[in-house]
């Protein structure tokens, strides 16, 4: 298969081809009053060398399985992409590059995947994207190490990445590419916009990175710096790394940003504003534009399509496949589930059975890290496309499981060690899920959550199927102290839009959890599980109830009025159990108990359920070892929150629960308070 088109790239209609690019983003940031031209500006022979002769992608199919992907980490530059994108034959007509930044259109301020047809990743924070593009060409490895065969390369794509200083400023850069270097990612590919200039100003006073050396040193090959306006000579660079297999490589382009605005260029007043009408009229001139805004002469729109040639590339893909299925008919249609996203066609029973065993096979107080362990033992083997991993605490996280097998440089497999990386981990992971075919899972300590945050944010914005598993997830992890000790954790994370969050409560919530992170396909799941021993809860029967997010556990006896309820989740359902039996035996006051291991599943149920697990006319107390502010909308005005909000102290978990309130007698004693004020 043929991995160049064959546009010429010197002398005038390689510099028009550029120049259309530079045109279309300078009108459509004056037009929108709004934007980042000078980047484009700068870049835009690099988009000519690679996206006129090199990047096999079909604009007909932007879902295409064996694409090249592309990925934009200064998300800033995002009329750069939308250009490309609608000059090459992309869903993407001119109307919605005259919208830019406006509401409602496919041409956002920063590039947004499912939003635009061949964007591939959300970028907008800095250095994410680099991340992202190393986590595709993880999954293009490992993917091509499952299923290509003799003959049969149907997995073998690059990935391409285009980024600029302020990318290689942010820490999760060196995360990156330091995995990427590790792990001989060959076939991923940076062009870095060496303009030395960012919103500041000349980068020079703030960023005096030998970056080539940085590179190297993390085990990269690295060309250049050339003139990154050369078209000839960003050809040779590209074809000079496509023939390195064993290394990621850097390509060092140096531009002048905002190239061609007489009085702006190479300045940071072309960064981040529109030109204005008058320099834009110099712009035309000095570049002998004569076309309207918005419109591009037919010789160059011809140029640029890439419909017939992207047609031609699938197509012979296709054929390829075909050979393929009927040599290989269950690896195709493993390949093709798998591209779908679609579950095993057994999994929803299957699923339930490992449930079911997990439960019944439970009968002592387990940490749930191991029954998250357990469940992994069990349901990993459904589930062939599961890439585990942890942030260097695989003997702590317990995200290892039965029969998994670690990936290396030299060497395919399913899980992954990411060293201490857990912003990278995270961003790496968004792009294995983006790539599609594999579904990635990660672990870290709870408190460390705050490193990879932002990611998190990302692939829930994204809606991508990630998982994240955060163990040591209150102070009852002890005597590591309150700077591993998370208190606010858990309530920030609720609050990310699209991110479900469980926090079980034994074995069987931790299985259900499992299986409701692993089947979910609209967003990213947070697994928060303790490091102590927590009592077996729940029975089997309630594992339907478990998936609603919060159910009734424990009621009151047959015949007996509710006074009050308890809610809680994780190692504090084992508490309220307590405190409700005593108030029973005790003091005969008769309390529900709720667990309520997801609050944003409980929240989704219909209104009936909700108010009969937690009818609004009773006093309610909610007990969770952590920020108790998130609580206080379910208990209300008349409820009480059992919470934590200063730091933690280093000393026994047992010692900490008790020094901090987290007792049977303080919650009975909440809950005695709060019915007797209800009279």
């Amino acid at each position: 298969m043929t991995t160049q088109n064959t546009a010429p790239l010197d002398g005038a209609l390689g510099r028009r081809m550029a120049d259309t690019i530079r045109m279309l983003a300078v009108d459509a940031v004056q037009q929108a009053n709004s934007g980042h031209p000078g980047a484009p500006m700068g870049m835009a022979e690099m988009g000519v060398a690679l996206w006129a002769r090199h990047l096999r992608h079909n604009p007909a199919n932007p879902h295409w399985a064996d694409r090249d992907r592309f990925v934009l980490s200064n998300g800033h530059a995002s009329m750069l992409l939308y250009a490309l994108l609608h000059l090459t034959g992309y869903d993407l007509p001119m109307d919605e590059i005259r919208r830019f930044r406006q509401l409602g259109s496919k041409t956002p301020g920063h590039p947004e995947v499912h939003l635009t047809p061949g964007v591939e990743t959300t970028t907008g924070p800095l250095g994410q994207g680099l991340a992202n593009a190393v986590g595709m060409a993880l999954a293009e490895k490992l993917l091509a190490a499952e299923f290509n065969r003799e003959g049969f390369p149907i997995v073998d794509h690059r990935t391409w990445v285009f980024l600029g200083d302020g990318c290689l400023m942010e820490g999760i850069s060196q995360e990156a590419i330091s995995l990427a270097g590790t792990l001989k990612l060959g076939k991923l590919v940076a062009l870095y916009d060496d303009n030395g200039i960012s919103i500041d100003g000349d980068v020079a006073g703030w960023f005096g990175d030998d970056t080539p050396a940085r590179f190297r040193a993390c085990g990269w090959n690295v060309i250049g710096p050339l003139d990154g306006h050369d078209l000839a000579a960003l050809d040779a660079a590209i074809t000079q790394a496509t023939a390195v297999q064993d290394q990621p490589t850097l390509i060092v382009c140096r531009t002048t940003i905002g190239k061609g605005a007489i009085g702006q260029e190479g300045t940071a007043d072309v960064h981040g504003a529109p030109l204005g009408a008058a320099a834009i009229a110099a712009l035309r001139q000095h570049l002998g534009w004569t076309a309207p805004p918005f419109e591009v002469p037919d010789d160059l729109r011809a140029a640029w399509n890439g419909r017939s040639a992207g047609a031609a590339r699938q197509a012979g893909w296709d054929a390829l496949f075909a050979r393929y299925a009927a040599a290989h008919p269950a690896l195709a249609a493993e390949f093709q589930r798998r591209q779908r996203g679609a579950l095993p066609a057994a999994w929803a029973a299957q699923a339930d059975l490992a449930v079911m065993a997990l439960a019944e096979a439970s009968t002592k107080p387990v940490a749930t890290r191991r029954a998250s362990q357990l469940a992994l033992d069990a349901l990993a083997p459904l589930l062939p496309e599961l890439l585990g991993g942890s942030a260097d605490l695989t003997g702590s996280n317990l995200t290892n499981f039965a029969g998994c097998r670690t990936v290396t440089p030299g060497q395919a497999g399913n899980y992954l060690s990411y060293g201490v990386r857990e912003f990278g981990m995270a961003a790496v992971m968004n792009g294995v899920a983006l790539h599609g075919g594999l579904l990635p899972f990660g672990g870290t300590f709870l408190t460390f959550s705050d490193y990879s945050r932002n990611a998190i944010r990302m692939a829930a914005l994204m809606q991508q199927r990630v998982v994240h598993v955060f163990t040591h997830d209150s102070i009852g992890l002890g005597e590591d102290g309150p700077t591993h000790q998370p208190i606010e954790q858990v309530a920030s994370l609720r609050l990310i839009p699209g991110l479900d969050l469980w926090r079980p409560a034994d074995a069987l919530e931790t299985a259900v959890a499992w299986v409701q992170a692993l089947q979910r396909t609209d967003g990213p799941s947070a697994l928060v599980l303790s490091r102590q021993a927590l009592p077996i809860v729940s029975r089997p029967a309630q594992r339907a109830d478990v998936a609603r997010g919060g159910y009734v556990l424990a009621d009151a006896p047959a015949g007996q009025p509710v006074q009050a309820v308890i809610i809680a989740t994780g190692s504090e359902v084992g508490l309220a159990m307590e405190a409700r039996r005593r108030l029973q035996a005790e003091e005969g006051i008769a309390v529900r108990v709720v667990s309520m291991p997801c609050t944003q599943r409980f929240d989704a149920q219909p209104a009936d359920w909700c108010d009969a697990v937690l009818p609004p006319s009773l006093p309610t107390v909610a007990v969770e070892a952590g920020h108790p502010d998130g609580w206080r909308r379910y208990t209300g005005r008349s409820g009480a929150v059992v919470g934590i909000a200063r730091f933690g102290e280093s000393a026994p978990g047992p010692a900490l629960m008790q020094h901090f309130g987290f007792t049977a007698d303080a919650v009975m004693a909440a809950v005695r308070q709060r019915v007797a004020a209800s009279h």
